[in-house]
């Protein structure tokens, strides 16, 4: 049974107060004479990037030519049922796809991959990202007699490739005469009857990796896909290229053109698995940097260093470790608990956070604790834990946190809510943590978060969402709220 993303405005409350990524994308392919179901390995690549988006998901398999595709609104489990697996052809190639949405943009129509049939055959395609043109390109389709039916840039993107592709000599081709007119950010995964193609933005903002599998190739958002389905890491697809899989051989069409400059930061802070590698540096490694970090720079005396699960672990583990403060689990988290949980009664609103995160007292009580967590957004879901911790006996609360203050929007895929709502915009350091209730109140600093990813291979971060300085101009973006009600989905 699908279950639909209801929530009550104490849930949407609770919602908004989190960062969401927009989506993960996971593609196979296989050698002729394999016995590697793609339906079933794609299923488990998309349960391995989950994290990256609960709203819908969909997995469209190729077989020598025929694609099947199911997508829904709800989690993996939900909509790829035994029943609904057990209906997909063994196939040579598949595409899958985890979507996040906020609740506005929540419906099956903007579930991907999106199938499209054009004059030169058929087109299926998965994003990661977010044009910043996406509006002025669907305007100028719409006026050459586009029909559009979904609101994201997926459809922007596959109805440009299809464009492109009436004159291109070749899929590769329009691809890439696409790419020069797209700007943000974009992973994309597609899939002709021949060919799994992967591209990625010149700047690198969101991340896509390749790894080989009994002969065939994945394409996946992150590292842990591929170690979910067995398949060994071979490289990431570097910003600006275009790679391909023809007939079983691996191919680079179009080398890495870009700056590589705009990787974003929050991909280690909180977007991805621990367990993943980006641009070949450690998230694991990258969180517990932030904590040392956190450290040095703003030190306290306390008895124990507690995170909030999941992002906030690793980062207090450094805190711990640079400290040489004890590291204890404070809170403990019920993994059982989805988007969908529904309480229908004040009283149960009202304990939203007590269902989703319990303090363990015997950890707490009595201590001055450092409470770790990732990032602070509108500031509600902070100020309940820290009344949970309170509750529990804690006798100080230190809050720290392992990115700088949020006071811009993302425009490339991060679902970051009004500057408004941001409680960072609207008060001072000592007004936030007076109402979060905290002893004390540190963030990292912007020096210290470009220095978190030892290792990385980017050129560089973006952290507009902190610094208001982005990798590319974002005027282009701000025509969304004027063209939101031409969208006649």
């Amino acid at each position: 049974m699908i279950t639909s993303n209801i929530f009550t405005e104490e849930e949407f409350e609770l919602e908004k107060d989190v960062i969401h990524d927009e989506c993960g994308v996971f593609g196979i392919t296989t050698v002729p004479g394999s016995d590697v179901n793609v339906a079933g390995e794609t299923q488990f690549g998309l349960y391995a990037l989950q994290h990256r988006g609960q709203e819908s998901c969909g997995i469209c398999v190729n077989d020598r030519g025929v694609m099947t595709t199911v997508k829904d609104v709800g989690l993996v489990p939900e909509v790829f049922t035994l029943d609904v697996m057990e209906k997909f052809p063994l196939g040579q190639m598949a595409i899958g796809h985890v979507r996040y949405a906020p609740k506005e943009q929540s419906s099956p129509v903007n579930a991907q991959p999106l199938v499209v049939r054009h004059a030169k055959g058929t087109l299926v395609l998965a994003h990661n990202g977010n044009l910043v043109n996406g509006v002025e390109i669907r305007e100028e389709l719409r006026n050459q007699g586009v029909i559009f039916h979904t609101t994201n840039d997926t459809e922007v993107i596959s109805y440009l490739i299809a464009k492109e592709r009436l004159t291109a000599s070749s899929i590769e081709e329009a691809i890439e005469r696409a790419m020069e007119k797209l700007e943000g950010s974009y992973s994309l995964l597609i899939m002709s009857p021949r060919k799994m193609i992967a591209a990625r933005d010149p700047h690198g903002f969101r991340p896509l990796c390749i790894g080989t599998l009994k002969g065939g190739y994945v394409f996946a958002s992150e590292t842990c896909a591929l170690d979910s389905v067995g398949a060994k890491f071979l490289r990431d697809v570097e910003p600006g290229e275009i790679v391909e899989v023809v007939d079983g051989e691996l191919k680079v069409y179009k080398k890495s053109s870009g700056p590589a400059d705009g990787l974003c930061v929050f991909e280690y802070v909180y977007f991805a698995r621990p367990d993943s590698v980006i641009e070949g540096a450690s998230v694991h490694e990258a969180r517990k940097q932030a904590g040392r970090f956190l450290a040095k720079s703003h030190p306290v005396d306390a008895d124990i260093v507690c995170g909030v699960p999941d992002s906030g672990l690793d980062a207090a583990m450094g805190y711990a470790e640079e400290s040489g403060i004890p590291y204890g689990v404070g809170l403990l988290k019920n993994r059982y608990i989805g988007r969908t949980f529904i309480q229908p009664l004040q009283s149960q609103r009202e304990n939203s956070v007590k269902i989703k995160l319990n303090p363990i007292a015997d950890t707490v009580r009595g201590k001055r604790v450092v409470l770790v967590d990732d990032s602070i957004v509108r500031g509600t879901t902070s100020a309940r834990i820290v009344k949970l911790l309170r509750e529990a006996g804690a006798k100080e609360i230190h809050l720290r946190l392992s990115s700088p203050p949020f006071i811009n929007e993302c425009y490339f895929g991060t679902d970051i809510d009004n500057k408004k709502n941001l409680i960072a915009c609207r008060m001072s350091m000592e007004e936030m943590r007076e109402s979060i209730g905290a002893d004390s109140l540190g963030f990292l600093n912007i020096e210290d978060a470009k220095c978190v990813a030892k290792g990385c291979k980017a050129k560089g971060f973006c952290l507009g969402c902190f610094t208001g300085e982005y990798p590319i101009s974002v005027e282009k973006a701000h025509m969304k709220d004027k063209f939101d009600e031409k969208l006649d989905i």
